[in-house]
């Protein structure tokens, strides 16, 4: 930058030499043009900060999932007995952490399925409704399938997440969480 244009950047916007100025243009010599002036080092020591503070988030977030996916396969726990559990009956029980309500659902003498009791649209409990086949979530008339977790209806767009089972004699333990997309 020559000396030109850098007295034409402090010059103050009605033109007249410093000595002629106003008291208080003195104290705040700064003017509009000169304050709105960032330096190339300024910007790029900003750019490579935010940049950094992407990649740090960028891979908080692979670290959580990874952390999460193996806390989940460690995660089996008896959730209940068969014969506790009537044919087309159902169990509401936390799974994986507590607070986090998943059913389980009794479909004949030997299959059980679980879903995680959370609507995916609003977080709303749904409701088995095995006469029907489905899912519901009162808040919004949502419906899921009850064989897949799939939607059905309403404003949900993701499915369910599946719980994985396994039926070890007569004891039913939650083994893993499913979390699908589409």
């Amino acid at each position: 930058m020559s000396d030109g244009e850098f007295q034409r950047m402090t010059m103050a916007p009605d033109g007249r030499p410093a000595a002629e100025q106003p008291r208080w243009r003195q104290d705040f010599p700064i003017d509009a043009a000169q304050d709105e002036y960032v330096a190339r080092r300024d910007f790029t020591k900003f750019m490579v900060l935010t940049s950094l503070a992407f990649a740090v988030g960028q891979l908080w977030i692979v670290a959580e999932n990874f952390l999460r996916r193996g806390k989940a396969r460690r995660a089996a726990r008896e959730i209940a007995r068969l014969d506790e559990i009537p044919v087309g009956g159902s169990l509401v029980f936390d799974y994986p952490e507590p607070h986090q309500p998943a059913v389980l659902v009794r479909l004949d003498e030997s299959r059980v399925i679980a879903y995680s009791q959370k609507c995916t649209h609003l977080s709303c409990p749904v409701i088995p409704r095995l006469e029907e086949s489905r899912f519901s979530c009162p808040c919004h008339q949502g419906s899921f399938d009850l064989a897949t977790g799939q939607p059905l209806a309403g404003p949900p767009r993701r499915p369910l997440a599946r719980i994985h089972l396994e039926v070890r004699g007569r004891r039913i333990f939650a083994t893993a969480m499913e979390r699908r997309i589409l």
